[in-house]
């Protein structure tokens, strides 16, 4: 789940935003101008090379575990690898592109995913494919928050909610189309030119980028970037995974997975010490200071794990068990996509007038109750009686929990940090992703070559839909327990941009602030949290 926080600045100083290297004179567009529309494009563009990328290669899956005879723990790191750079370099990302410039970032990591793509389609071998897979993840964190960090310093105040609809709208689209385009390729020829249907894309959107998007960076931040903290963050993160999958097959005495247990220690300790005392943290203590905070990324992490976990291994057990081809076993998760799009928004509306708490159960007994029917999974399963009623739910279940959960991890946060609570919420999902996917295969058994024996992954698959299904009740037992609503109601809507599990699809959302929290209408943004006095940065990640 992706959240991304959107703050109309009316107030903001001249000077931050030029065509060229974001020094000149302030020239905000209008949504109906030309340039205008093409930035808007241009970023629909370079948003859907990711979000493409990201769902067709688990519909990938099998294809190449055959072509390349890697095991399953290989494939785990096909998509891990990914991950791993996606989210522990995504907080300095965001940092990178306020200081150096957002278009100038963006078309780095534009550029970066691109080249990456080709290596992967060019992959001599398993190992190859996870170590360019792993690039692609540093491009997709350069590009992640500098996209729509880009739209909400272009824009007009007035213009900037419509702008981000449609950007968000087409997001849906995209990810809506990626299953069919992704399953026709491999049908008419190889895994390999789903990486290569990037590159035309990417040129499209570096193009347009270059003519028609302005420059703009945050003038008023000082210090370096966090690079202790990223290097410490990464290795924490390998090590912790690498020790997850590898624990089942090696045992706790094991060499291999002695060596990443103190890894992962040590980097963990540096991470904590570099995050404690940076005088320029990503990642600083305070922002967890708040007890709603807390509770609503605990809630994020049990959510999206279980929903990473789970979407790893449907549309593999689509074609591997039921027999689906590629092209239908991936627009299995399309009902997820539409629903979710459809009813966000009044989700989010709903949430404002009620409170989060009955939502958030709600959805996720809704989200358990789908991973449930999921079990009936099997040789020939329908799919209008047994994969489309779970993936309605799904749909049911993110539209009904995703607008409060965000809400709740916004409005619990300092206004003078409420950037940062974006990118950290983000952060956390994306880290649930990683070591759920990580973790639920090996210990159901779902290892070697067992993933291409029908019987074998029907039976871990069956196994992982209970656990998803226990994790989801949790997740509502917690929300229940800890999450609780604005003690009085909230004025001035702020708007969020949600980005569900389900591929770069986004839904902006509005919600209220939290209580006694405003925002200063003559100050300019900053992305520094210290700067406790002005109001979060649109570069902030999400």
């Amino acid at each position: 789940m992706e959240v991304r926080l959107v703050t109309p600045d009316a107030g903001a100083k001249p000077g931050e935003l030029s065509p060229a290297d974001g020094s000149g004179p302030r020239e905000l567009l209008a949504y109906r101008s030309a340039r205008g529309r093409r930035v808007v494009a241009a970023m629909i563009l370079g948003s859907s090379v990711a979000g493409i990328d990201s769902t067709v290669v688990a519909v990938a899956l099998p294809a190449i575990g055959r072509n390349l005879h890697a095991g399953f723990q290989a494939l785990q790191w096909t998509v891990t690898s990914y991950t791993l750079t996606l989210a522990s370099l995504i907080l300095l990302a965001g940092s990178l592109s306020d200081r150096w410039g957002r278009r100038r970032v963006f078309l780095a990591g534009l550029s970066w995913f691109t080249v990456a793509s080709v290596l992967c389609a060019a992959a001599p071998g398993i190992g190859w494919l996870i170590a360019a897979r792993a690039v692609q993840g540093i491009g997709g964190a350069l590009m992640t928050p500098a996209s729509l960090a880009i739209i909400e310093a272009a824009f007009q105040p007035g213009d900037r909610t419509r702008a981000i609809g449609t950007w968000a709208g087409f997001s849906g689209v995209s990810s809506a189309i990626a299953p069919f385009l992704g399953g026709w390729l491999l049908q008419a020829g190889s895994w390999r030119a789903i990486f290569l249907i990037n590159v035309p894309v990417a040129a499209v959107a570096a193009w347009t980028t270059r003519r028609h998007v302005p420059e703009s960076r945050d003038t008023s931040l000082s210090g370096s970037a966090d690079w202790p903290g990223a290097l410490a963050g990464v290795a924490a993160l390998a090590a912790i995974t690498y020790a997850i999958i590898v624990l089942p097959g090696a045992g706790v005495t094991s060499p291999q997975f002695a060596a990443a247990a103190v890894l992962a220690l040590g980097s963990s300790a540096a991470f904590a010490v570099t995050e404690r005392r940076g005088s320029h943290p990503m990642l600083p203590p305070a922002i967890f200071a708040p007890a709603q905070f807390r509770a609503a990324n605990a809630v994020t992490f049990v959510v999206n794990g279980a929903l990473g976990g789970f979407a790893f291994v449907f549309i593999p057990a689509l074609e591997i068990v039921a027999g689906y081809s590629p092209v239908v076993a991936g627009s299995a998760l399309v009902p997820v996509t539409v629903v979710t799009l459809l009813l966000s928004g009044a989700s989010g509306r709903l949430a404002q007038r009620i409170g989060p708490r009955p939502q958030l159960v709600a959805g996720c007994l809704l989200c358990a109750v789908a991973s449930m029917l999921a079990v009936r999974i099997g040789s020939h399963a329908g799919y209008w009686t047994a994969v489309f009623p779970s993936a309605v739910l799904f749909g049911l279940g993110l539209a009904s929990l995703i607008p409060p959960l965000t809400a709740s991890a916004m409005n619990s946060a300092p206004d003078s940090l409420a950037g940062l609570a974006s990118g950290v919420n983000n952060a956390v999902a994306r880290v649930a992703g990683l070591l759920w996917i990580a973790a639920l295969p090996p210990i159901t058994g779902l290892t070697g070559a067992a993933y291409a024996d029908p019987a074998q992954f029907r039976s871990s698959f069956g196994q992982i839909s209970w656990i998803c299904a226990a994790a989801f009740a949790c997740a509502a037992v917690l929300a229940a327990t800890f999450i609780t609503g604005p003690g009085r109601p909230t004025p001035a809507p702020r708007t969020a941009l949600i980005q569900t599990p389900v591929p770069h699809l986004a839904c902006p959302v509005a919600f209220g602030r939290a209580p006694g929290q405003t925002r200063r209408a003559d100050s300019s943004p900053t992305s520094d949290p210290s700067r406790a006095a002005d109001p979060p940065s649109p570069g902030r990640p999400g």
